[in-house]
């Protein structure tokens, strides 16, 4: 049996599940509200010490860091492969997986808070708010995520460094564009790992209202999430998991930030 340890609006989780989904592999789900800061219980902690979801458990084994469980998943349970045949195609693939961990989720990270979660957490009550900020770990998203998730709380779009952020994960949604002219999938022929590492970050944009940074200019990345949304694993693990009054607030506070997030991207 395995066991997910997981939240509905975590983009890495949504990955997890998404390629679950796609083998048609059972498991049970253990659900954790990041929003409130079930991820900090010391008894998960002992899982995954970064305080992040998704853990998988697999017959008592433990594994941390979406890339590799979905790594893991695929080499586990061979049928239904999600990693292309040939090498050339699987280096490709890896090339995206890399790029998701080193630099979307990071900038993802600071999208969200910025333009959603950052509200959602200013409405705990102050002794709650407080004990919030404190609890993330110093080594979480990223190196310095417990300081900078603070400053993007309290700063929201004036924090620092902020629209490089925006610009990086419009410049991705460019790759995506480019590469995506002369193959169906990111890493060539056949639909991968690669998509299934994307596809939550696209559609975080996507629930936070702010589709225009595709669907304006870019009819390729419009194209691919057209498919991506059309495949039967895909609501399962990315929209039914996220509760509806969390997906009302992504997109209205979405909706909310995206004059600043223009004007931001236009600074490019």
């Amino acid at each position: 049996m395995l066991d997910l340890y997981h939240h509905g609006s975590s983009v890495c989780a949504a990955k997890v599940r998404f390629a679950l989904g796609e083998k048609a592999i059972e498991w049970q789900g253990h659900y954790l509200d990041i929003l409130k800061g079930d991820q900090f219980d010391p008894q998960y902690m002992k899982l995954n010490p970064k305080a992040v979801v998704p853990t998988l458990v697999h017959d008592g084994a433990v594994f941390v860091e979406s890339t590799v469980i979905n790594e893991y998943i695929d080499d586990a349970f061979p049928e239904t492969p999600l990693k292309p045949p040939g090498a050339a195609e699987r280096a490709a693939m890896r090339v995206w997986t890399k790029a998701v961990d080193e630099d979307i989720h990071p900038a993802c990270a600071e999208v969200t808070f910025s333009s959603c979660h950052r509200n959602i957490i200013r409405r705990l009550p102050q002794r709650e708010y407080d004990a919030f900020l404190a609890s993330t770990p110093s080594q979480s998203v990223t190196p310095r995520w417990h300081e900078r998730k603070k400053e993007i709380v309290t700063l929201g779009f004036d924090a620092p460094g902020l629209g490089e952020k925006y610009r990086l994960y419009d410049g991705y949604l460019g790759k995506m564009e480019t590469t995506l002219a002369d193959r169906p999938w990111l890493a060539g022929a056949t639909f991968s790992l690669a998509d299934i590492a994307m596809t939550p970050y696209v559609n975080r944009l996507d629930m936070l209202g702010m589709s225009e940074m595709w669907t304006r200019r870019r009819p390729r990345v419009t194209d691919w999430f057209a498919r991506i949304r059309s495949r039967p694993a895909f609501k399962p693990a990315l929209l039914d998991w996220c509760p509806p009054d969390l997906t009302g607030d992504l997109l209205n506070f979405g909706r909310q930030s995206w004059p600043s997030v223009g004007r931001m991207l236009a600074d490019a």
